[in-house]
């Protein structure tokens, strides 16, 4: 079965539901003694612009809808209003007058006659529980689904998973490229591979640290993930009789802030004989201002960046962090997904995409 691709789909004269990734970083800033959210890197946005530039330019009415945070019901700090003025910006239209809009029970904006936005799908409980009724009304908007939400595609909700049931479905031009990208990687990657991983997600990332293990040559663990899960990944790592990697734990700086510089510069040393190299997550609280706690994590993107070897980074704090310090450009393949990259990665199938088949 070859996945449904959008180049082949009929999308003149109908209405696209389009699945895009708009979970964005905000934050707020005063301008002219006004409150105002602002996005701070729009790198997602720009992903799935030549979708929605493609399908406009077909013919298509477009629908986006997508999430932004994980809001416990409706929460106005989390509405996507910023980035339907990001659109309105980026499509350079003119006299910009967003109009609020229902389209049948879901709130949104008009930003053309031919294009919507959906609020966010969170505010609402059948999404994240992937309500079949809650999927039947959303795909009662439109005639076409459309994905070109990597990073949500690991999701089990109702727009990724339930919508496309009863609709023709198609994949959008990023999830198409995220594929084919990842899927080479997967299949035959250039050896040695090292997959260096950090953040503090640990629910999601500690079982895919353990797959790791049968499909990377090492394996770099550092963030707060490592503190947190340095004897038990030992533990895991030590019964996989079949684990093909050499795994390294870094250690945490006395505040916790970060891995030491001894830890940092063993990553650097394994990170030198890789001819294929996979990152999510920093190692370090990048966002911290008031101390250096992005050494290490700086270090490693620049020993990665001069490697010159074949690399790709996932995850919005690790994308934002790159750009942040100029070296996003350095990276073989940036990948809009974090936890939805390394399941892929992982070999684990995901709904979302298994859905367009």
């Amino acid at each position: 079965m070859k996945l449904c691709l959008l180049k082949n789909a009929n999308v003149s004269g109908k209405t696209v539901f389009l699945r895009a990734d708009l979970d964005v970083p905000l934050s707020q800033q005063k301008t002219n003694n006004r409150q105002q959210t602002k996005i701070i890197d729009d790198s997602r946005l720009l992903a799935w612009m030549p979708t929605l530039e493609y399908l406009l330019k077909n013919g298509a009415k477009v629908i986006i809808a997508g999430h932004l945070g994980r809001p416990k019901g409706v929460d106005k700090s989390l509405s996507l209003n910023p980035v339907a003025k990001w659109i309105s910006n980026k499509l350079k239209i003119e006299n910009l007058k967003l109009k609020k809009i229902n389209l049948g029970e879901f709130d949104g904006w008009e930003v053309l006659p031919s294009l919507f936005l959906l609020e966010n799908l969170r505010f609402y409980e059948g999404e994240e529980k992937n309500d079949e009724e809650f999927a039947k009304k959303l795909a009662g908007l439109a005639d076409v689904y459309v994905n070109d939400a990597f990073a949500a595609s690991h999701r089990k909700h109702a727009s990724i998973v339930g919508v496309p049931k009863h609709l023709p479905h198609f994949a959008g031009f990023r999830l198409e490229k995220e594929i084919e990208v990842l899927s080479k990687v997967l299949k035959d990657p250039e050896r040695p591979l090292v997959v260096l991983i950090g953040g503090a997600k640990l629910e999601t990332k500690l079982p895919l640290v353990e797959k790791m293990h049968h499909f990377a040559d090492y394996v770099l663990v550092g963030g707060k993930i490592a503190k947190e899960t340095e004897s038990l990944i030992k533990v895991q790592h030590e019964k996989l009789n079949s684990a093909k990697s050499m795994l390294f734990v870094g250690e945490l700086n006395k505040n916790e802030t970060d891995i030491t510089d001894e830890s940092t510069e063993n990553f650097i040393q394994v990170i030198n004989l890789a001819k294929t190299i996979i990152w999510n997550g920093p190692v370090g609280y990048v966002e911290n201002k008031k101390e250096d706690s992005a050494r290490a994590s700086r270090k490693l993107a620049y020993a990665i960046a001069k490697s010159k070897e074949f690399s790709i980074v996932g995850g919005g704090d690790t994308l934002g962090f790159l750009r942040n310090i100029g070296l996003s450009e350095e990276f073989s393949f940036l990948s809009t997904g974090g936890g939805a990259m390394l399941e892929f990665l992982s070999d684990n199938k995901l709904p979302g995409i298994e859905i367009l088949y």
